[in-house]
Formats: structure tokens, sequence, C-alpha cells
């Protein structure tokens, strides 16, 4: 079969390029041949348009930060708008001179920015694009993501031991208590979209939802996303790399290029986070017209995603920061807990739900079960916080009545 430009268009638009590219090279080439060049041109499309996209992704945080601040945000560089204000910066970044400190381990050091963003980018390999668009579409895919996420917590402890600083040691040390212990209630949250669905396949996952998932099951969706923006460490959980923490954190013996990988990182698990949050709750690619224009999936799908950002970073604009004894106790105390409570909650009610019955009527149920244990946790907040307040009043009462019988004493 001879290459054919209007062919070709045809098969983008159907989402099915890499299955013509099989029928063009079949002839000509072996079969494991072919399949590697797919994957290796998928690869290079899928990090590529990542690289890019991070840069305007970090315009809209810094454009939708200043309107939150009543500011005007990047004005200058490309036009009114600044768009190529980005781009200025990472040319800076770019040309900043590299600076390795004296007694670092070269190997450890010179690793982890690398490790950290291979690892951001390893993780787009199992989202659905599209109904035909995807990576690798394996039947683990959930286990896939979790499972490359945790190679950051090296990357981190490499970076800061590798530095040769104490203050980036015991920076990376408290990165690392933060990350594994929001990917507790991650993990948990993740699991009752599994169970829904009855598979760990991203692509299954996004098939089996006929009602979104964030209506379902509200709570796990808010579990997940509240665990996504600390394992970000974005606000109110930015204490990784907070101007009032440890210096700067792990990264603070970095410069340049190095000290911008890091980043490039940060923001491409920003914009993962919220594809998986779209994958998972918001019913990925699905949406009206997709069956008869697949190239459909791709516009819904990056449209949540987006939404999604923007939400984070309204977040990140809106709250303030907590302290690391608070940030734990709010996760290890409250979160954890909650979210074992919520499994066995969602587990029983679908287990009970006649086979039988409506998706609607199921997703009512199971929305309902997810209100009533939302409601009886923060009651159970509320009465331990005024408890909590009426404690401190009453020592600070009687701090205040022993201080006056002193001072009468004396006198």
């Amino acid at each position: 079969m001879s290459f054919n430009i209007i062919e070709f268009l045809k098969s983008f638009l159907e989402l099915s390029t890499a299955e013509y590219l099989r029928q063009v090279w079949a002839g000509d080439m072996s079969d494991w041949l072919i399949e590697v060049i797919i994957d290796v041109i998928g690869i290079v499309i899928i990090s590529t348009f990542l690289l890019v996209i991070t840069l305007y992704l970090i315009w809209i945080l810094r454009k939708v930060l200043a309107r939150v601040q009543d500011r005007i945000g990047p004005n200058r560089v490309g036009g009114r708008y600044g768009l190529l204000q980005t781009i200025a910066d990472a040319i800076k970044l770019i040309t900043k001179e590299d600076i390795t400190p004296s007694g670092a381990d070269k190997l450890a050091f010179n690793l982890a920015p690398i490790i950290t963003v291979i690892a951001a980018l390893l993780m787009w390999a199992v989202i659905p694009f599209a109904p035909n668009m995807i990576g690798a579409d394996i039947n683990v895919a959930v286990f896939y993501v979790l499972a490359i996420s945790s190679i950051s917590v090296v990357a981190l402890l490499l970076a800061g031991w590798g530095s040769n600083n104490k203050y980036a040691l015991l920076g990376a040390f408290r990165a690392v208590a933060q990350l594994v212990s929001y990917e507790v209630p991650m993990i948990m949250a993740l699991i009752i979209p599994i169970l829904l669905a009855g598979s760990m396949s991203t692509q299954t996952i996004v098939e089996s939802q006929s009602v979104w998932y964030v209506l379902v099951v509200p709570l796990s969706a808010l579990i997940f996303i509240i665990s996504a923006m600390a394992e970000l460490g974005q606000t109110p959980f930015d204490l990784l790399d907070a101007e009032s923490e440890i210096v700067a954190g792990f990264h603070v013996e970095y410069s340049g290029m190095k000290f911008s990988l890091f980043f490039l990182a940060e923001f491409i698990n920003a914009f993962f986070m919220s594809a998986l949050f779209t994958t998972m709750y918001l019913g990925g690619w699905r949406g009206p017209g997709v069956e008869q224009v697949p190239l459909l999936g791709l516009f819904y799908f990056m449209l949540k995603t987006l939404f999604i950002y923007l939400i984070l970073i309204w977040v990140r604009g809106t709250l303030p920061r907590v302290r690391i004894d608070q940030l734990l106790n709010f996760n290890w105390k409250f979160l954890v807990p909650l979210t074992l409570i919520l499994i066995l909650v969602v587990a029983v009610v679908e287990k009970l739900i006649p086979s039988d019955a409506n998706e609607w009527a199921r997703a009512g149920i199971l929305s309902a079960s997810n209100v009533l244990i939302a409601v009886v946790a923060l009651e159970i907040v509320r009465r331990y916080a005024r408890e909590r307040r009426t404690s401190d009043i009453r020592v600070d009462t009687a701090m205040t009545a022993e201080v006056g019988a002193a001072t009468s004493v004396g006198d």
C-alpha cells in the first residue's frame, strides 16, 4: 500500500494514524521494526507537546494569579499579553552558569533533576487522550502511575544528599515525609473508581463512566484532589520549597538549567494530576459526538484537564500555607481514616445495589452515601474543634487566675 496524503489526513481525523502507517509499511519492514518506529513517534509527539505546553502553563499560572491578586501579570514580552515571557525566562535559565558545589556527590547531584523529569513524562504513557489515542492500554495502568510517581521521592533524596548541604538534606527529608504521607489517601481514593469500574485500565475506567464518577463518589474526588495538591507541593501544601521554610528546600544548591528541570517536572506533574482527575472522575474523553468524530474526544479531554488545572491555580492563589504539623495531622488523623471508611461504605453499598438498577439510580445512592459520610465527618471535626477551644479557654482562665493570685501574694 502506497502513502496517500488524503488517506493519511483522514486517518488522523479518525485517530487511526498508527494503523494506517502499519498498512503502508507492511511490505517494506518487519513487524517489530514498524512497532518500534510507531512507538518512538508517539513518545516524541507526547514529550514535545508536554515540554512546549509547560511554557504556556506557566504563563496561565502567572496571569490567573495576577488577576486573583489584582495585578496585570506578564504584559511586555510578546505583546500586551506577555505570551513570550516564559520563553524569555527559559532562554535566561539555559544561559545561566551551571554551578556544582564543592564536595557534592556529582552523580547524585546531576542525576536527580533528570530522573524527576523522566518520571513526570513516563506517567503520561497510560493516559487516554481519545478513544484510540493512548500510549499503552495496560490492565494495571493505575498501579503503573502510582509506581512511577514514587520515583520522584528517590529523586528528591538524591538532590538533598548529593548537594552536600545540611539544609538541602533537611529539606529533602521534609519533602519525602509530605509526599509519602499524602500518597496513602491518594492511592486509597483511586481504589474507589477502580472498584466501580472493575478494572485498573484507565481506558476501561473512562468507558465505564456513563455517569461521571465525580457525581457518583464526590467525596473520593475531593480527597484525591486534596492529596494531589499535597503531592504537587502546591499551596496550601507548598512546604517543599516555601520561602518561609528551610532555605529553599532540597534544590537550594541548584542553578541554571538543572534548577529549571525541577520546575519543569512540577508543572508537567500538575497538568498530569489534572489529566488523571479528568480520566478517573470526569469521564476522560467522553462527550457528545465522540462516536462519530473521535477527534472530539481529544478536545473534550483537554478542555476538562485545563478546567481542573485552573481550579488548582485558584486554590493556590486563595488559601494560606499550613504548618508541617498541621499538614501531617490533617493527613494521618483525618484524611486516611475518612478514606478507609469511604472505601468500606462504597464497597458495601455497591454490593447491595441490584445489578439491574438504572445507572442514575445507582449513582444517586452512592452519591448520597458519600454526602452522608462527609456530613458525619464534618460534625465530628466541628465537635472536636469546639472541645479544643473550650479546653484552651479553661487553661487560659486557670493561668490568669494563678498569675493574679501570685501577684496578690507578692503585694
